[in-house]
């Protein structure tokens, strides 16, 4: 059997709003709730599970998603939409901006507590 990514969790101040973001952003469905867990599937079935912090500070993490072109016209569209902050870099040097490493497009954005989401067209070290 290949060793495959099925879940990871994702801490959020309020999981269901903060799956609702990701869901609606990238053009997906919120899935019904799993025990603590509020799921949303990305399409190569792996899982993203929000589940609520609690009281501690949520440390932000990063998730990156690799897109087809017309996928990112349609994420970025809904991006720009909402009016949400987005850059060209993980560091947020470059705002309002978005890159072409190895001959793609890519850009980054945050989520409500915090988390670096990250849509790119090309694999980092694919090449041009």
């Amino acid at each position: 059997m290949a060793i495959e990514l099925n879940h990871t969790i994702v801490a959020a101040t309020d999981k269901k709003a903060s799956a609702q973001f990701l869901a609606d952003i990238l053009g997906l469905e919120v899935g019904p709730p799993l025990g603590p867990f509020i799921p949303v599937e990305i399409p190569n079935g792996v899982t993203l599970d929000f589940a609520d912090a609690g009281d501690g500070p949520i440390t932000s993490q990063h998730y990156a998603f690799l897109v087809s072109e017309d996928e990112f016209d349609a994420i970025f569209g809904r991006i720009k939409e909402r009016g949400l902050t987005y850059w060209a870099d993980p560091y947020h040097h470059r705002a309002g901006e978005i890159n072409t490493h190895d001959g793609g497009r890519g850009v980054y954005w945050d989520d409500p507590d915090g988390h670096k989401l990250e849509i790119l067209t090309r694999p980092y070290g694919s090449g041009a």
